[in-house]
């Protein structure tokens, strides 16, 4: 995919979900698995309804399709590294609800992170597992 195409289904994508449309975008994720690695781009967004939606789509496709959802996790492991902690926070809740070994274990390292709230959630989510 050219990134010209790839920006544009980025900007698709983050539409739906910011007018609610989970629906819609789960049907394209179970029609294409190649779309789990925009997963990281659509965190980036500022919209909060984008990704909220994107935590209703993992939560939805993690009970239908529990072996897809860690696709997403390469495209989730930058995130952990930038600077704004609130894109650190939604990368963390994503591979929570992934809950693989592999995703759990790249939370694990923030549970040093700079930011209080960001060392919380990782607690939280590392006592339930």
């Amino acid at each position: 995919m050219q990134e010209k195409e790839r920006a544009e289904l980025i900007t698709v994508i983050a539409d739906f979900l910011e007018m609610g449309h989970v629906e819609n975008i789960m049907a394209m994720f179970k029609q294409d698995t190649a779309l789990y690695a925009l997963s990281g781009d659509l965190l980036r967004d500022e919209r909060f309804m984008v990704r909220m939606g994107m935590a209703v789509l993992f939560e939805e496709m993690k009970a239908l399709r529990p072996q897809e959802v860690a696709l997403a996790i390469p495209s989730l492991l930058p995130i952990l590294a930038e600077e704004t902690p609130w894109m650190r926070g939604e990368a963390v809740n994503l591979l929570s609800i992934i809950n693989t070994p592999e995703a759990l274990a790249h939370i694990q390292p923030l549970a040093d992170d700079q930011e209080p709230q960001i060392r919380e959630m990782v607690a939280d989510i590392l006592s339930e597992k």
